[in-house]
């Protein structure tokens, strides 16, 4: 295959922007299949190199027998080195025009020092065939060499080339690195959604495409002008974008202090410019011009437009960092952040910051949550150990007060400790009050023997219940309520506790008597009457039209007329 596809390209004999090419080594199921993507060298197009080279996940370092190591090629390594690639083949091409192995030498040491470390070579003739046989052989141990790729969960796929066809609309290509895109997938392009049309990959169609994957996707009603190299397919409200990341920076060549203010970060295919803020040591904070979808661990090309160079390379440690706002923050900050190549400090890290956070909200900020063994797992919430003691302690000591300051109420109500602790979420209170060793019941908190004793009213209420036990329907009046210390407030508080039914707010009876009024309801002829009710209850009308319109309320009996009713299903 020809990548070269400009008229320049083929006439100056020089790659000017991305091509694509891929092949097929073997016969049968066994066959590997390789794509690539050719970048430029020359140094006016580092960003264009730049962009291919990002999404790869190995690379195929190609080195001239006749010219050896060039500018061009410590540029490329450079670029290889700040994005960590370590995997990659050794090739010293036009080995029938001089001696490769003087080139091959040199080029194996360059890249020993690089994240590539010690490679495979292989001397080729572009013009001859010769090594061919072996150039093949060697990518196929390369691609076995690659870790099996992540083919579910979200995607992020960086456009680095769009068109249109006729028929068929626009058409993005890319490298996709993990994830599986599928005909009629809705994605988020910018602040909208698309749906895929079509997909092809490697000139083929196909209905879903898993990582690792070149891959061609058709979008329904996009405009050519409206995507293109440096935007991102992803996965809906899965991905933050960010304006500000702290990293950890190493430079090409110097120190960090002698970086510029001023860069280009790339990112998969995007470039944007980024102003540098030094933390303290490799610490940085970057500003981008403009948001990207960024997540903990993308490695970003620092390049210096001014010397068409790359600058440095830079690990995202934290996608949504902190502001700096008080005296002394940016080197605490920088403390803090060496720690973060430890993913279950990043995680806590954060975690930290807002006391607790749902695990799908960090997933959706690029926060990775798979090592959680620093923070405490909830549900769907991850909780910052010390807020989650500060919670426990909290609810013993209101519950403690409530107990303390309204005895005919010592149960808390879920909402009181919600909004006591300020709880993000309820469904963290029943979890919080079994760590913290009390009861949980009837949407209350309490002291495990808390019981149901009401204090100063207890005697009363056992006075009552005597009565009531007695005679089921002989509610007491006011006067006898008073003569007991029963008010209002103490038959609220016993009908909490499950002690008494209240008919009125000071008419109550025990909580069997709906039930045993009921046994002698469904005795009468139906329907009856209020009258024939208060005889066969034994009781007045005072406590009969209550405890009917109770038991209406309940679904137990039904209203047939004005003056009749019948027991329900009777």
């Amino acid at each position: 295959m020809e990548p070269d596809r400009f008229a320049e390209e083929k006439r100056r004999g020089m790659t000017i922007d991305l091509g694509y090419a891929w092949t097929r080594v073997g016969e049968g199921p066994g066959a590997t299949v390789l794509a690539f993507v050719d970048v430029p060298g020359h140094e006016r197009f580092i960003g264009s190199m730049l962009a291919g080279l990002g999404p790869a996940p190995a690379v195929m370092f190609v080195v001239a027998a006749d010219e050896g190591w060039r500018r061009q090629s410590e540029e490329h390594l450079a670029a290889v080195d700040a994005l960590g690639l370590t995997r990659g083949l050794l090739v010293v091409t036009r080995s029938d025009l001089a001696d490769p192995g003087p080139a091959l030498a040199e080029a194996q040491e360059h890249l020993a020092a690089s994240s590539l470390g010690t490679v495979d070579g292989v001397a080729v003739s572009g013009a001859t065939g010769a090594g061919l046989d072996e150039l093949r052989r060697a990518l196929v141990r390369l691609t076995a060499t690659l870790p099996s790729p992540r083919t579910d969960g979200r995607v992020r796929l960086w456009v680095d080339r769009s068109f249109t066809i006729r028929g068929a609309g626009t058409v993005v290509t890319g490298t996709l690195g993990a994830g599986t895109l599928t005909v009629g997938d809705t994605l988020a392009l910018g602040d909208r959604e698309v749906t895929v049309r079509g997909l092809q990959s490697l000139g083929d169609d196909a209905g879903a495409v898993p990582a690792v994957a070149r891959v061609a996707v058709n979008l329904r009603g996009t405009d050519v002008a409206e995507v293109g190299r440096g935007d991102a397919l992803l996965t809906p409200g899965a991905w933050a974008w960010t304006g500000v990341v702290d990293v950890r920076v190493r430079p090409h060549q110097g120190e960090t202090a002698d970086l510029p203010s001023e860069l280009v970060a790339h990112l998969g295919t995007a470039a944007v410019p980024v102003r540098l803020r030094p933390l303290g040591g490799a610490m940085v904070r970057l500003t981008l011009h403009e948001p990207l979808p960024v997540e903990p661990g993308d490695r970003l090309v620092l390049r210096d437009p001014g010397r068409h160079a790359v600058g440095a390379a830079a690990v995202v440690l934290d996608a949504a960092p902190p502001a700096l706002t008080r005296r002394g923050a940016a080197a605490s900050r920088a403390r803090d952040l060496a720690h973060a190549d430890d993913p279950a400090a990043v995680l806590a890290d954060r975690v930290r910051r807002t006391g607790a956070v749902r695990a799908a909200d960090l997933v959706a900020a690029g926060v990775p949550t798979q090592d959680a063994s620093r923070v405490r797992t909830v549900g769907d919430w991850l909780v910052d150990p010390a807020t989650w003691d500060r919670w426990r302690a909290g609810l013993v000591a209101a519950v403690d007060e409530q107990a303390r300051t309204t005895p005919l109420d010592p149960r808390l109500t879920a909402d009181a400790a919600r909004r006591r602790l300020a709880l993000p979420d309820r469904a963290l209170l029943a979890p919080l009050v079994e760590a913290a060793g009390l009861a949980y019941a009837d949407g209350r908190v309490s002291r495990p023997d808390a019981g149901n004793d009401l204090g100063p009213a207890e005697a009363g209420l056992v006075k009552l219940e005597a009565h009531l036990a007695a005679d089921p329907f002989a509610a007491p009046e006011r006067p006898e309520l008073d003569d007991w210390g029963l008010g209002v407030p103490e038959l609220a508080a016993a009908e909490r506790v499950g002690r008494v039914v209240r008919l009125a707010p000071d008419m109550v009876l025990l909580p069997t008597g709906p039930a045993q009024a009921m046994r002698t309801l469904a005795a009468l002829p139906q329907p009856f009457t209020t009258s024939e009710a208060r005889q066969a209850l034994g009781t007045t009308r005072r406590v009969a039209i209550p405890l009917l319109e109770h038991l209406d309320r309940r679904g137990w009996t039904v209203r047939v007329d004005g003056g009749h009713r019948r027991v329900k299903g009777r």
